[in-house]
């Protein structure tokens, strides 16, 4: 498990595409490298990969096929930086919310405003998704706790919008990006229950009553 405060950005040293497999390593601080061990869950921009190997600072990892077709990763070369969590500890404190590292969909960029006091990023998501998004609700993004501020229908579709705090531009990727960029979703494990219970039930309920 994760806590979606992103702990560093590490840069892509190489990467190498394979046969539905890329693995590719990760420049690591001494910090992120402590007690890292083979097998050790990773949440690199929001996406839960395990430890394949370990460098005296680096640390490599592979992403498989149905991995990429689910998110952002493709994206991966070396020279890019990518966000980095280590997992949670039993002691630590969750500054974000629980956060699996199994991320849901991409989202793609409509706005990305990263100067003045309201710094922001404007996504559309599709119908299958959006029932999960509310406003106040939590959201991983790339990796990152974030709560949505606004959130407007565009047809089939849903644009949401999410503030950034400085601390959260500076410690983060986002900067990277720019409109028709996409970025990984996870949403928040407890809203998809209570939203998949409710419409279970209602359907139970209009099925007894003959209207469906």
């Amino acid at each position: 498990m994760f806590t979606g405060i992103v702990q560093n950005t590490a840069p892509v040293l190489r990467a190498t595409r394979g046969n539905e497999v890329l693995t590719f390593a990760l420049g690591m601080t001494p910090a992120m490298m402590d007690e890292l061990k083979i097998g050790a869950s990773v949440a690199i921009e929001g996406v839960c990969l395990s430890v394949t190997s370990i460098g005296a600072d680096f640390a490599t990892f592979d992403a498989m096929l149905t991995t990429l077709e689910r998110t952002n990763l493709t994206k991966i070369d070396a020279g890019i930086a990518l966000n980095v969590e280590r997992s949670m500890k039993p002691n630590d404190e969750n500054g974000g919310h629980v956060v699996s590292g199994h991320v849901s969909t991409t989202a793609e960029i409509v706005e990305i405003e990263l100067e003045g006091p309201k710094a922001r990023i404007s996504f559309r998501v599709g119908p299958e998704w959006a029932k999960y998004i509310f406003v106040r609700g939590f959201l991983a993004i790339n990796g990152c706790s974030l709560t949505v501020a606004d959130q407007i229908e565009d047809g089939e579709d849903t644009i949401f919008t999410v503030y950034l705090i400085p601390e959260t531009i500076r410690s983060t990727t986002f900067a990277a990006y720019r409109p028709g960029d996409h970025l990984n979703i996870e949403v928040e494990h407890q809203t998809m229950i209570m939203v998949e219970v409710m419409e279970r039930t209602l359907t139970r309920l209009l099925k007894g009553k003959g209207l469906v």
